[in-house]
């Protein structure tokens, strides 16, 4: 078991890549911490501002609407965050691109040979978590494989959100393996691209649970 520098009580759960109102309310019905929208066009994932707007709308409060980007132009950000609670930023934006909005926002780091991690979380001082995820040339996130967990120091300056290929039945390893602060599911939950499984997702869901009891 890793000891990471915050402490977690309870594994924090993101869905991402949501896209349809029932997988929206199906995801708050079974208590997830957080969702994702992907504000990426180069993503099967994708989702139009138009679209976020409508799914936002379905979150109650205390649980996170996290919006993930790719290198965006800051006009792109400004016009979804009013519609957000976090910044997700998923390709080679600097610290000062991540912060320039002033809200709230996280770090995804693609586990590339050679990477500090120690390193990382000194440049992204100001992110809320790092989010590390599996590497695969030229596909910024999403990749649907599992990279090798040991890699991850014990302790980190950032609470680390886990995610890379994490299914239902994995998902117990990991926790156990890393003790990250939360995990990051998509691809492991769905019948496909963008469309959730209810009943993954429910399994999901109780093998942290589990994991953590």
């Amino acid at each position: 078991m890793r000891d990471h520098a915050t402490p977690i009580g309870r594994t924090r759960v993101k869905f991402c890549g949501l896209s349809r109102a029932e997988d929206v309310d199906t995801a708050v019905a079974l208590g997830a911490d957080a969702l994702g929208f992907v504000l990426w066009p180069g993503s099967k994932r994708a989702i139009e501002l138009e679209r976020l707007v409508a799914l936002a709308e379905r979150v109650p409060a205390f649980v996170t609407r996290v919006g993930l980007f790719v290198d965006p132009e800051p006009a792109e950000v400004e016009r979804a965050a009013e519609h957000l609670d976090l910044l997700q930023f998923h390709g080679d934006e600097s610290p000062v691109h991540c912060a320039a909005s002033g809200r709230p926002w996280i770090k995804a780091l693609r586990m590339r040979d050679g990477l500090d991690l120690e390193a990382a979380a000194r440049d992204y001082a100001g992110a809320r978590a790092l989010l590390l995820d599996a590497y695969r040339p030229g596909v910024p996130g999403g990749t649907g494989k599992t990279f090798d967990w040991s890699r991850i120091p014990a302790r980190l300056a950032k609470p680390v959100i886990l995610a890379g290929g994490l299914t239902p039945a994995n998902v117990a390893e990991a926790i156990a393996t890393v003790a990250p602060f939360a995990v990051d599911v998509s691809g492991g939950i769905e019948a496909s691209p963008g469309v959730k499984d209810a009943g993954l997702m429910a399994d999901f869901l109780q093998a942290v649970r589990r994991t953590d009891a």
